[in-house]
């Protein structure tokens, strides 16, 4: 997983331009001071601040007190993604994983003294390779990747809290800081499970054939956004089973779901086939924010969306000619990072943002 949420290759962020989303709602023009926005298009987004300059940077989440962001990046010649720590306003970067391997999905602890992340380091100092694109658009589940849990003043002893064969990775915490959700192939099939923060208490969360990830909790714990892969047909059963074996799955159509924190009450919320991942509750946890390529299914250029927990009210949010995904609201509500291409020096760079949230 490269600049990923779970494995993101670099050709996703490597993004193109797309139409405007139809039927959305006429925006209005943001402020003159805006010069990283869409003028008369990204009409939620007000005072963005670029956090990242160069690399390639990606999954950025805020602590839970909102002064930090912990986030992913691939820079200064490191040959794999590796986790960092910065103030909210970009300044104080440190490298907080060991260097070593190939690391994906951090997110704070509850007081801000940790990190949980996942990283193949115990499996050798280099990282694992990356997918072979002969294959197609195809996304790795490194079988090397365990979960691990960082004080953050002595990085290079993490916790080891995951010790089953195969992927577990994409780990996000619970709003009071107890129990954590992430994506594991322990049982055979890339599903759903809860966990303690000290790798205790494992419950399988979902059981249908296909890949389940992504994972994060409502803001009042109750429920569960998730991206989702399932299968139906029998060639579509066979070529996820093929691409499984070899520790590969195929991105290309996922629909957002929703689920309670305990398992039950599964619902799909996207129904428009195509590759919809990163869904996170806006504040008052009645709509997701996601990213998406549903204005050409088949194309890379991916932009933000907002839409109700009933499938309905669909409004796109960036309108930028690069790849948007990857946001996250601060825990004020109040503002909005993400991950772009947009103000790229170079092609392939891809840097985290900030912007004031307007309703």
């Amino acid at each position: 997983m490269q600049l990923y949420f779970f494995p993101v290759p670099e050709s996703l962020v490597r993004a193109v331009a797309g139409p405007r989303a139809a039927g959305a709602a006429p925006p209005t023009a943001p402020a003159p001071s805006d010069p990283l926005l869409r003028p008369g298009e990204e009409r939620h987004l007000r005072n963005v601040r670029q956090l990242t300059f160069g690399g390639e940077n990606a999954e950025g989440y805020w602590s839970f007190d909102g002064k930090r962001i912990v986030f992913q990046s691939r820079r200064d010649g490191l040959p794999a993604d590796q986790i960092f720590v910065m103030d909210a306003d970009g300044s104080n970067v440190r490298m907080v994983s060991t260097g070593k391997g190939r690391t994906t999905c951090a997110f704070f602890n509850r007081d801000g003294s940790r990190i949980f992340y996942a990283s193949t380091h115990e499996s050798g100092d280099a990282p694992p390779p990356p997918p072979d694109l002969s294959m197609g658009y195809v996304w790795p589940v490194y079988p090397e990747y365990e979960i691990y849990r960082a004080r953050l003043d002595q990085p290079l002893r993490p916790r080891r809290l995951t010790y089953h064969p195969g992927y577990d990775a994409e780990a996000t915490l619970s709003p009071d800081g107890e129990r954590l959700v992430f994506t594991s192939l322990r049982e055979g099939d890339l599903d759903l499970y809860t966990m303690t923060i000290d790798g205790e208490d494992v419950r399988r969360l979902t059981t249908d054939l296909g890949y389940d990830g992504g994972a994060f909790y409502s803001h009042d714990g109750r429920m569960i956004v998730y991206r989702a892969h399932h299968p139906q047909t029998e060639e579509e059963i066979r070529a996820y089973r093929e691409l499984l074996a070899r520790n590969l799955v195929r991105p290309s159509q996922m629909e957002i779901f929703v689920i309670r924190a305990d398992g039950s009450g599964k619902r799909q919320i996207t129904r428009n086939g195509a590759a919809n991942f990163c869904p996170y509750f806006t504040p008052d946890d009645r709509k997701i924010i996601f990213a998406s390529n549903l204005e050409n299914p088949r194309g890379r250029n991916f932009d933000l969306y907002l839409i109700d927990l009933d499938g309905n009210g669909l409004e796109r949010i960036t309108f930028d000619e690069s790849f948007d995904g990857f946001p996250m609201f601060s825990p004020d509500g109040k503002r909005l990072i993400w991950a772009s291409n947009r103000n790229a020096r170079q092609r392939g760079e891809t840097n985290l943002f900030v912007a004031d949230w307007t309703p």
